[in-house]
């Protein structure tokens, strides 16, 4: 299915691994499939259209890719690719925040001493 949705370049810098591609696709088409899914989500709310048209929206976003939901988005660091202690103002695995903030790569960032 990943497939179908990829690019054919990745405009991806750093570590790549099957992963990093994924979430990459994943947020991609959450991108692209964005606005019709809003769209769809209006017309199934709106009471004041009828029942067929608010049925038929509904079984169009059933039908979407499992890759248009924005919960298949998941924070991952865009150094080392894992998925778990990643600080979202940077978009970094902690341990990879440390040794960038240490070499002073993080503008702004330095080591706290009181």
């Amino acid at each position: 299915m990943a497939a179908a949705f990829r690019a054919k370049k990745l405009d991806l810098g750093g570590f790549i691994n099957v992963k990093i591609i994924r979430d990459h696709t994943k947020r991609k088409v959450f991108e692209q499939f964005e606005p019709q899914r809003q769209a769809l989500r209006y017309i199934i709310r709106n009471t004041s259209l009828p029942q067929r048209m608010r049925t038929q929206a509904q079984l169009q976003l059933s039908q979407m890719s499992c890759y248009t939901r924005p919960t298949q988005i998941k924070n991952r660091c865009t150094m080392g690719g894992v998925g778990k202690g990643v600080l979202r103002a940077f978009r970094m695995g902690r341990f990879q925040f440390r040794m960038n903030a240490l070499e002073g790569n993080l503008p702004g960032v330095k080591k706290a001493s009181w």
